[in-house]
């Protein structure tokens, strides 16, 4: 499925998969740590991350997880009633120029009939530009039909 926003429980079946990218930056990275707290040297200090293991800068993982539940958010734009659960494992850094694609694929779907739609379960990756899988996450949300 090409992505678009808006989508209704009424509008979208299991297998189906929904994709989104963008490429993350230093401002990011920068934005990442004050926002979120976290100055962990792997994060904001270029000395001491390339002495490390990951050779580098790289992003928080809560930027790749953020990053993924967005896409959702985005896609469910206005007919998301809530984001119910979200889980995730990395598996590799992500750095500053890469560009993450976050892939979600519904897995499946529970009829709410009082809630006028239902609860969507998605199971999702996210890749950089080189297809390197860097976290692999979980998700539901209560998502209302569509609007006519």
């Amino acid at each position: 499925m090409t992505f678009r926003v808006g989508i209704g429980f009424d509008e979208i079946e299991p297998g189906e998969a929904l994709e989104y990218s963008m490429t993350l930056t230093e401002t990011h990275l920068v934005l990442g740590a004050g926002l979120y707290g976290d100055i962990n040297p792997l994060h904001v200090n270029a000395r001491f991350a390339a002495a490390s293991r990951f050779k580098g800068r790289i992003a928080h993982g809560y930027q790749t997880s953020s990053f993924m539940a967005a896409a959702l958010g985005m896609a469910f734009h206005g007919t998301a009633v809530a984001y119910l659960e979200h889980r995730c494992r990395f598996t590799a850094p992500a750095r500053a120029g890469d560009t993450l694609t976050a892939t979600w694929r519904l897995a499946r779907k529970e009829p709410k009939p009082r809630h006028g739609g239902g609860i969507v379960y998605f199971e999702g990756t996210c890749c950089n530009q080189d297809g390197a899988s860097i976290a692999e996450a979980s998700a539901s949300l209560l998502v209302e039909n569509a609007r006519a």
